[in-house]
């Protein structure tokens, strides 16, 4: 009876071997590259290249901790012991903060975002988790001249929120590939398969009450589809009597 639990287990340690191998490596080996550098005695830089190393250290470093921070929160998801606080927040106020801890990288990403859009249900700090993977995933797979659009709405007591891609895009019959962790994991140009990020992200927003789900882009690309509970509209207290 426990060698199935067992199974799972080994296999989610197997994948996050992989993660650790595959995709920590790269932004840490960039990070000492540029750190070596700055320190040896034997290349004069200029300004410009010390700012430039500088910026690729900042960069692969801030990648590196949203990797780590990715991988602490699926193991929290998957023990059942992530803390959760869910209060009242406003996307207009949410998607800016993931934007800025992207980076430069998402200086092109286009919103609209209406000022009369009630408040979605949410856990910020997981929230601004889901919205970094799920943009970052889009700016992946974005081409340079048609950068990703974040727009957002209200239906039936839900905020949904479009993060809306023109890249190659996903056969319908692989979409569900893409929320399975580490899948883009041996093969960094298989277009169906894009890490943990897609696959937390889809844990952390259902953990929070909404769902992910994945639309085709009118003219080519991939839309992500994130729905959250809207939050509970409050009206002035009426006199009593």
């Amino acid at each position: 009876a426990t060698a199935r639990p067992l199974a799972a287990a080994d296999r989610m340690r197997t994948a996050l071997l992989a993660a650790v191998s595959h995709d920590l490596r790269t932004p840490l080996a960039s990070a000492k590259a540029a750190v070596t550098s700055l320190r040896s005695h034997d290349i004069e830089f200029d300004e410009a290249d010390r700012e430039e190393l500088l910026e690729t250290a900042e960069e692969s470093l801030d990648r590196l901790a949203r990797l780590v921070g990715n991988l602490l929160d699926m193991s929290r998801l998957q023990a059942g012991v992530l803390g959760i606080s869910a209060t009242a927040i406003g996307l207009e106020d949410a998607v800016p903060l993931a934007l800025d801890e992207l980076g430069p990288a998402a200086a092109t990403v286009a919103t609209d975002i209406p000022a009369d859009l009630p408040a979605a249900t949410a856990d910020p700090g997981l929230l601004e988790r889901v919205l970094v993977n799920v943009i970052a995933n889009a700016l992946r797979y974005s081409p340079p001249d048609q950068p990703p659009t974040v727009t957002a709405s209200a239906h039936a007591g839900q905020v949904e929120l479009r993060v809306i891609d023109r890249g190659p895009g996903i056969p319908e019959d692989q979409w569900e590939h893409v929320f399975l962790p580490f899948q883009r994991l041996g093969d960094r140009d298989n277009q169906t398969g894009v890490g943990l990020g897609l696959a937390l992200s889809r844990g952390l927003a259902e953990a929070m009450g909404g769902s992910i789900t994945p639309e085709t882009t009118p003219g080519g690309g991939l839309t992500m589809v994130l729905r959250l509970p809207a939050a509970a509209q409050t009206s002035p207290e009426e006199p009593q009597e």
